[in-house]
């Protein structure tokens, strides 16, 4: 018989429950840079766990040597992402070193002149206007300090995430056995087998996952590179290269990648003879952008999301969106992998759950 002691009972563990639950989102929300440099890290030792196993049994490396030589390569492939920048940025440089800024000058000087006519003509007295206006006063350059201070700021977080990233990255790999071994001392009983086949299932899809987003990205640079060379952009291999990686970043990332390459592109035409071009040019590459961003949202993007971690486009699209309003850019990131690997273990341990059942059919 249920009574209203049963009733009270059930509610204030039901309270209990939800406000656990509520902190412990809270908690994740404030220690989430935390989650995503464990997580990064993850995928980077999942990465890399090939290559260790490769050097200790072809090339009979000790591990430590093993893992020593996977973050060694590692480093560099990262130093040298880095260091295409840097032809980039020098020949940006010596395009703007181009521009004509005499005719800019002369430019501006009849611009002010055509004003003043206007101003006068129409009985506009501007300069008192200026002054009552009182205009100088409310310039405010205290942003610049600011600014300087704010790109200091996320230099710094950049290199402490990097940094943070290599090292837990590293342990990753050299302790993966240690990991696992105490792992299973932890196991709740009776959950053991659920939980490693939910290990399993989450490296099978993840892998398909992640092979699937190389491809992804290795097809949107052929395809990139061959719109820049046709029309002739400079450095079209770097630019292509960034701006297919920038696809990583759902939605957001083809926004990003066709405002750059349409920057590039123009600072590309700003020597004298080819400025006539520039527009045209820009327009061309941007309409190939376009093909080609179509191309890869309608086959490709379709193929890996749904195909590697079977899900609906439309639920991938809500989670995504969802990932990106409570974690920004680096939540819409890793909302796919994150997604998949609690669709795993809801399945693995709520397998009667009717929502479940839903959303896993195919897993």
């Amino acid at each position: 018989m249920v009574t209203s002691k049963t009733i009270g009972n059930g509610i204030l563990r039901a309270l209990i429950i939800t406000a656990g639950a509520l902190l412990l989102l809270y908690i994740l929300f404030l220690i989430q840079p935390v989650i995503y440099f464990l997580f990064i890290s993850l995928i980077v030792s999942m990465i890399g766990s090939p290559i260790v196993n490769f050097l200790e049994k072809k090339l009979k490396f000790n591990h430590i040597v093993a893992v020593l030589v996977t973050m060694i390569f590692f480093i560099l492939l990262l130093a040298g992402f880095i260091m295409m920048f840097v032809p980039l940025i020098i020949s940006q440089s010596e395009n703007l070193s181009l521009l004509d800024t005499g005719k800019l000058q002369t430019d501006l000087t009849e611009l002010v002149d055509k004003l003043k006519t206007y101003f006068s003509d129409h009985n506009i007295d501007a300069e008192n206007m200026l002054k009552e206006s009182n205009l100088a006063s409310k310039l405010n350059l205290n942003f610049i300090p600011n600014f300087l201070n704010t790109i200091l700021g996320t230099l710094g977080n950049i290199g402490m995430a990097i940094g943070s990233i290599i090292f837990i990255t590293f342990f990753f790999l050299k302790d993966k056995k240690l990991f696992t071994i105490n792992a299973k001392k932890i196991l709740p009983e009776g959950h053991e087998s659920k939980i490693i086949n939910s290990f399993r299932k989450i490296n099978h899809l993840l892998s398909r996952y992640f092979i699937g987003l190389i491809g992804q990205v290795t097809i949107l640079f052929i395809l990139y590179l061959i719109v820049l060379l046709i029309f002739g952009v400079e450095n079209a291999f770097i630019i292509a290269f960034i701006t297919a990686l920038l696809n990583i970043i759902p939605y957001i990332g083809p926004l990003i990648a066709t405002v750059l390459v349409a920057v590039l592109t123009m600072l590309g035409h700003m020597d004298p003879e080819s400025q006539g071009e520039m527009l045209s040019t820009t327009l061309y590459v941007l309409i190939g952008y376009s093909v080609a961003q179509i191309i890869d949202n309608n086959v490709t993007t379709p193929l890996i999301f749904s195909n590697s971690v079977n899900s609906h486009p439309l639920e991938i699209f809500i989670v995504i969106l969802a990932s990106g309003f409570l974690f920004g850019v680096l939540g819409m990131i890793i909302a796919v992998p994150l997604y998949t690997i609690i669709k795993v273990v809801a399945k693995e341990f709520f397998p009667q759950n009717p929502v479940v059942k839903v959303l896993t059919r195919g897993i």
